[in-house]
């Protein structure tokens, strides 16, 4: 197996093994056959090289979020969070989430618009990154209850580094909702 996917493209580590971390995986779908695309997506996920060990939730459905916020009118997401223990570095499980995407045909012609499938890297051990290609944990995360409710029923003591316990933030979106 190439070093390389253990240490990122631009990284200057040599003969260093990365030992496993547990990666955090949103998936999305509000087009086509929602839970085919799902299943299809996790069982690549599995697949990936590095990657030891694939929990997913249960699927959740909701509404669609615009930049303008909750759209009932578009077609509601089925989404899901998947735990990975990977030795994968970030930025190449994100390369190969977005390569799964593409062969799902996600197209990125509008920013939050509807798609066949959407892989979001949540969160990556306690890794903080706000590198312009890679931000983690995820910015928004802490926000969207379609995040929290699934990762929570996989782990009830997670936490989104920086942010705090998933169990509180869920809490405190619910109270203000």
């Amino acid at each position: 197996m190439n070093r390389r996917l253990a240490h990122g493209f631009d990284s200057e580590h040599e003969n260093v093994p990365r030992p496993p971390v547990r990666a955090v995986v949103a998936l999305g779908s509000n087009l086509g056959d929602r839970v085919a695309t799902l299943d299809a997506a996790l069982a690549e996920l599995q697949r990936l090289p590095l990657v030891d060990d694939v929990r997913a939730s249960a699927p959740v459905e909701s509404v669609a979020v615009t930049p303008d916020g909750p759209d009932a009118e578009r077609p509601a997401y089925l989404n899901a969070v998947a735990l990975v223990q990977t030795r994968l570095a970030p930025s190449v499980l994100l390369a190969f989430l977005q390569a799964i995407e593409t062969r799902h045909g996600r197209e990125r012609r509008e920013r939050w618009g509807d798609r066949t499938l959407d892989l979001d890297l949540i969160a990556y051990g306690d890794v903080v990154s706000r590198d312009a290609h890679l931000t983690l944990p995820h910015p928004r995360a802490a926000e969207r209850d379609f995040v929290l409710v699934p990762w929570l029923s996989l782990d009830p003591d997670a936490e989104i580094p920086g942010a705090g316990r998933v169990e509180d933030l869920l809490a405190q979106l619910r109270s203000t909702a």
